[in-house]
């Protein structure tokens, strides 16, 4: 993972690669994203892709390879040929199953080589804007030390998940909060509003039409700045609990194993792309910060969240489903 290898400078991507000395791409990539299509992942991954692909004079393929909490897809692009011509796109999700799934059939932190951090989007703590009544995180807090909630999130180990295991230490609501895993965003979302559910710390651009549409009260955003599509919520630090500070990200990996020359022709390429103004444009619109970070910063990135989830899905006992 998270093995950076000891990339030459972008001039390095300008040299021969590959033992004829053939160009890259000389077919076209494939970009697997473990996620069904539409969803946010995979949004980003084609923004990116289809830059590549103009760059590359070849068309980029997204395989969507959804399943296994996002382990399948993530084991083909392990065990494909290491030679730049698959990329995998990874979120908050992996660094996680790194921990929850020891067993997994590849090694999270040594298969991969980290590419760039493409973007991050913060999560809101929602509740139904008419059944509850909580106004605010501290009226939120106080309602969960005081009776039982049900807190809903798109899986186990996802990262409303994560949210809602963050939200239940630093409220200091022990056993009030009571997870109810779904298999995706969306079902959960719809029955947080239609009053199945108590809270969640969703995605925020899963919920917000239906904070826009006043079914959803929105308390917080989970990130250190307010969000530019809900500006006049307050920040989770601002709302007295910085510690329940958690942000989604979505990265780009390939293979440890990619020659240096390659990977830092992906590099370059990939952060032309992101940074493309019409790619910011549009990524900024579906929620996302755009980040595009070079290699070294994102490798150095990912490690710590890797580290840093290890202790809470360790302590919490979060479980795989079963």
């Amino acid at each position: 993972m998270l093995r950076r290898r000891h990339v030459l400078g972008l001039a390095a991507a300008m040299l021969p690669l590959g033992a004829h000395g053939q160009s890259f791409p000389d077919r076209n990539p494939r970009y697997i994203v473990p996620f069904p299509p539409g969803g946010l992942t995979d949004i980003m991954a084609r923004l990116v892709a289809q830059r590549l692909g103009e760059a590359w004079g070849r068309a980029v393929v997204i395989d969507n390879r959804a399943g296994g909490n996002a382990l399948i897809g993530a084991d083909l692009a392990a065990k494909a040929e290491p030679d730049g011509h698959t990329l995998l796109a990874i979120t908050l999700t992996h660094a996680v199953n790194a921990t929850m799934f020891p067993a997994a059939p590849y090694d999270f932190r040594r298969a991969f080589s980290v590419i760039s951090v493409l973007g991050s989007l913060p999560l809101a703590v929602v509740v139904n804007a008419e059944k509850s009544p909580a106004r605010d995180l501290a009226g939120l807090v106080a309602l969960a030390r005081e009776r039982r909630l049900n807190g809903g999130s798109s899986g186990t180990g996802s990262p409303p998940h994560l949210g809602l295991e963050l939200f239940r230490r630093v409220a200091r609501a022990g056993d009030n909060i009571v997870h109810v895993p779904y298999r995706g965003g969306a079902p959960s979302v719809t029955d947080l509003a239609g009053g199945s559910l108590d809270m969640m710390v969703s995605n925020l651009p899963e919920c917000l039409a239906q904070i826009r549409g006043g079914r959803l009260r929105a308390l917080a955003v989970t990130s250190a700045e307010r969000h530019p599509l809900v500006p006049d919520v307050p920040t989770v630090r601002e709302a007295g609990l910085p510690e329940l500070e958690i942000t989604n990200w979505t990265a780009v990996l390939t293979q440890a194993a990619v020659p240096p020359a390659i990977l830092a022709r992906l590099e370059r390429d990939v952060l032309a792309a992101i940074h493309h103004p019409e790619t910011t444009r549009r990524a900024q619109e579906g929620g996302f910060q755009v980040l595009g970070w070079d290699s070294a910063r994102s490798t150095q990135f990912v490690r710590a969240e890797t580290d840093r989830w290890a202790t809470l899905v360790t302590e919490a006992g979060i479980k795989p489903d079963a």
